[in-house]
Order: structure tokens, then C-alpha cells, then sequence
């Protein structure tokens, strides 16, 4: 796998502006921003199924957690794309590295500024404040199998990543995944708390630690 960015599809900064404008005119509000908490128990939101939410398994959340906070090095930033669980095993490590979570739950609100929310439908529906380009490393894990889902999905990685890409998702979307993200199969095997008819993989693009 190589290090070269050049195999890293990329958005031109003008078409990005252009697509940001575009979904900002879909009755989106960039501007608007979670109520500030000041205490919260990391963990005290639980998986929701009926939101597509299926969270990793503790083992799981924990070895990812640590292939993030080890690729985006000391001080680094990381973006948590409907990857709750993660968010949360970040924040119990007390990772060196700033860590946001992009999610469509509102109960995720009681993580204060680190949440924002999220919505695939509009990719790019963003807080001002949100830079792109500006997460040393995403990890994304789309709420849907689709081809639709993991497009729209892949709008938002390429906008938030400086280049490295961590893709959770069915086997069976591999070749979309490449096609949009440039990342290829690694063989870790993620597990979830619950039993899910399709098979998961992860999916990188760059030298992982899991691939070993």
C-alpha cells in the first residue's frame, strides 16, 4: 500500500467550496452548535439499534481506538464519523489528540462542543468552524450498506482528512469503497456487541498496524 497522497482521491478546494455552498442552501445551518455541558460520564449514552446503531465490541473500540491515536500522533486531530463507540474508548484512554464525533443521535449533545451534528444526507452541512482538511485521521462508519450512503459519506472523509481514511463497513462494499475512498481491505476483523447478518471489515489507506 502506498504513502503517496497522489493515490488518495481528492476534492479540488473549489469544487468543495462549491458542494459546501450547495448543501449549506439545503435547510442546513452550519452555524448552529450542541449546548455546552459542562460534566458528562463518557459512556453514558447506550447503542440505539433502532437508529442503526450497532456498536463495536469493547476489544474491538479499544484496538481502534488506538490505531487513531497512534496514526495522528501527539496533539493530532480526529474525526469520529458515526463511530460512537470509538469516540467514547478515545476518551477513556485520554488519548494526547483532540477528538470529535459526528453523529445524527442528538443525545450525543452531552459531549458539548466535541459533538456535532451529523446528517449523510447533507455531507457537507458542516459548523463554520469545522476547517477542511484539518483531521490528521477520519474513521467513518456508514449507518447504511448502499452505494448512496457510503457516496454521500465519502464526500464528508474527503472533506474532514488531511489523507489518512479508516472505513468501517460491509465486506460486500469493498469495491465502492475503493473506487471512492482509495482504501483497501486490511485484516483485522471487528467485532460488534451484537450478532449482524453481514460480514464487517475495516478498510485503510495507508500502513496500518491492524494489518499485521
Amino acid at each position: 500500500m502506498s504513502d503517496s497522497d497522489d493515490d488518495i482521491p481528492r476534492l479540488s478546494a473549489a469544487t468543495l467550496a462549491t458542494l459546501r455552498e450547495f448543501y449549506a442552501e439545503q435547510q442546513c445551518d452550519p452555524s448552529e452548535e450542541a449546548a455546552p455541558v459542562d460534566k458528562f460520564s463518557v459512556g453514558a449514552v447506550q447503542e440505539d439499534w433502532r437508529m442503526s446503531q450497532f456498536w463495536y465490541s469493547d476489544e474491538t473500540a479499544e484496538r481502534l481506538a488506538e490505531e487513531l491515536a497512534h496514526e495522528a500522533g501527539k496533539g493530532g486531530r480526529i474525526a469520529c464519523l458515526s463511530t460512537p463507540s470509538v469516540y467514547q474508548k478515545l476518551k477513556q484512554q485520554a488519548v494526547d489528540a483532540s477528538v470529535v464525533l459526528l453523529e445524527y443521535d442528538s443525545r450525543f449533545s452531552v459531549y458539548g462542543d466535541e459533538f456535532i451534528f451529523y446528517d449523510y444526507t447533507n455531507p457537507l452541512c458542516l459548523p463554520a468552524h469545522i476547517n477542511g482538511q484539518s483531521f490528521d485521521i477520519v474513521i467513518a462508519d456508514p449507518p447504511y450498506l448502499s452505494q448512496e450512503c457510503l457516496s454521500k459519506v465519502a464526500l464528508t472523509v474527503k472533506f474532514l482528512s488531511k489523507g489518512k481514511v479508516f472505513l468501517c463497513t460491509g465486506a460486500i462494499m469493498e469495491d465502492d469503497a475503493a473506487k471512492l475512498l482509495g482504501v483497501k481491505v486490511c485484516s483485522f476483523l471487528p467485532k460488534h456487541n451484537r450478532n449482524l447478518a453481514n460480514e464487517f471489515r475495516c478498510f485503510v489507506n495507508y500502513p496500518s498496524r491492524l494489518d499485521s
